[in-house]
């Protein structure tokens, strides 16, 4: 393959190339593979795969670039970069069906849907992917009226390892629609996802920032008040890193997708209990249309930001202990209590692939460590989160920026683990899909394996 900009060929870019840097530029860090391409269409993908197979390169696809992963930096890796597929299409106005290109952004989605009052409930940041971030689930500001992402999806068409194009859903290649849905991007490249967008236009959103006097009893406080919550109600509490000269600070961050005609009464009514939880310092709540609640987020400039989650059944006073010792450590920490619940709980275990729906809460760490921090400063600072990580009873894949056994453990419990492996077999018996929270094939006679070293850690 070589270099072109034409609309119908695949762009290929290597290190050294002018646009290489801007493309391989991410949220967390720059990616750094031996060839990142951009095709469009399944043939252009099917050919890709081809000379992957033929170079015997481990392939690696992306949508927005927001994984907290460090994959994309071998010489030896292909990266498919889907930015090209971005297209957002109504299919069906009366079911509101929707077709989303891999590499769109759910900004874009957003913004392609706000005139027709809907939405799809995923992500908390315009820039973020679509392809990735469905793959590993998908929890956006409406995840306790509608559930993840995955819940709202219907069909995929998928471009397989062996470059065969196949549509994935409850009717055809049930088992691929099945490990699509919370099983990351182990079994092939998702050209386009078919989505029920829900109906939502005006929401009650904003924060209500709190003095951080008693983080416990914060948290605890807040935990009580979702379990009595509304599911057109989601939150996110998050405890602030800790800055000297700086009174220690949190934030409620909320979003009230309601019936527009009655929103404000209704949502007031709902956010008013999560007042007087705290000492408040501050508000700022109003009403707007779903799509400018998406943010432009960058990440702060000159430090890593090393991020882990653990999904909780129960935010007890155990876990509660946990995530206040991990947020006042030595590294400076932000922490983020995201509520389940709702429509996210009464999907079954084994429905999807995404088998945590016991959780009532999500909790996410970042650790802000120095720019040139290594391995072993990071393994350091990593230290206070391990209580935190085992009082949770399982990990979010999108959230979680390590892939270790341990971590693929903690994501899929041993049954939906074996399913995952024998839909890989059938798929991507060579595991071509390599670079991601990796599933290996359950196992072929003579079939080649490719691993990620990082999975072996």
């Amino acid at each position: 393959m070589g270099v072109s900009t034409t609309s119908h060929a695949v762009e290929v870019l290597r290190p050294g190339h002018d646009r290489y840097e801007a493309a391989t530029r991410g949220f967390y860090r720059a990616a750094r593979p031996g060839l990142l391409v951009r095709p469009r269409g399944p043939d252009e993908v099917a050919a890709v795969l081809a000379r992957a197979a033929r170079d015997d390169l481990r392939v690696s696809v992306r949508s927005g670039g927001h994984s907290p992963l460090d994959h994309g930096s071998d010489t030896r890796e292909l990266m498919i970069d889907l930015a090209r597929r971005d297209d957002v299409e109504v299919l069906d106005a009366a079911r509101r069906l929707v077709r989303v290109g891999g590499g769109a952004t759910w900004g874009q989605v957003a913004a392609r849907l706000d005139p027709l009052g809907w939405g799809i409930s995923a992500g908390d940041t315009a820039g973020v992917g679509v392809g990735g971030l469905t793959l590993g689930g998908g929890v956006g500001w409406m995840v306790r009226r509608d559930g993840l992402a995955i819940d709202n999806l219907v069909g995929a068409r998928v471009v397989t390892a062996d470059g065969r194009l196949v549509t994935a859903s409850e009717g055809e290649n049930p088992d691929l629609f099945w490990a699509l849905r919370g099983g990351g991007g182990n079994f092939g490249v998702v050209l386009d996802f078919d989505f029920v967008a829900q109906p939502v236009s005006t929401v009650r959103f904003g924060t209500v920032a709190y003095r951080l006097e008693d983080p416990a009893e914060l948290i605890g406080r807040w935990r009580d008040v979702m379990h009595a919550a509304p599911d057109e109600l989601s939150s996110t509490l998050a405890l602030l890193p800790r800055t000297p000269g700086t009174p220690p600070a949190a934030a409620v961050l909320l979003c009230h997708a309601g019936d527009p005609r009655t929103v404000v009464p209704y949502a007031d009514a709902a956010i008013e209990p999560l007042l007087g939880i705290g000492t408040v310092t501050g508000t700022s709540i109003s009403s707007c249309r779903y799509a400018g609640i998406l943010e432009n987020a960058a990440p702060p400039e000159g430090i890593q930001l090393v991020v882990r989650n653990a999904l909780m059944t129960s935010l007890d006073d155990a876990a509660v202990a946990a995530i206040t010792r991990f947020h006042a450590g030595p590294v400076p920490a932000a922490v983020a209590v995201r509520s389940l619940g709702g429509a996210f709980g009464r999907v079954a275990a084994d429905a999807t692939a995404f088998a945590h729906r016991d959780a009532e809460a999500m909790v996410v760490g970042a650790l802000m460590v120095p720019g040139t921090a290594g391995e072993p400063e990071i393994e350091q600072a990593l230290v206070p989160w391990r209580p935190v990580a085992a009082r949770g009873s399982g990990t979010y894949i999108n959230f979680q920026g390590s892939a270790t056994p341990e971590d693929l453990a903690a994501a899929y419990p041993p049954r939906t683990h074996a399913r995952l492996s024998a839909v890989k077999d059938a798929y991507d018996p060579d595991n071509r899909f390599a670079c991601n929270h990796n599933i290996r094939p359950a196992g072929r006679t003579g079939a080649r394996r490719h691993t990620d070293p990082r999975s072996e850690e």
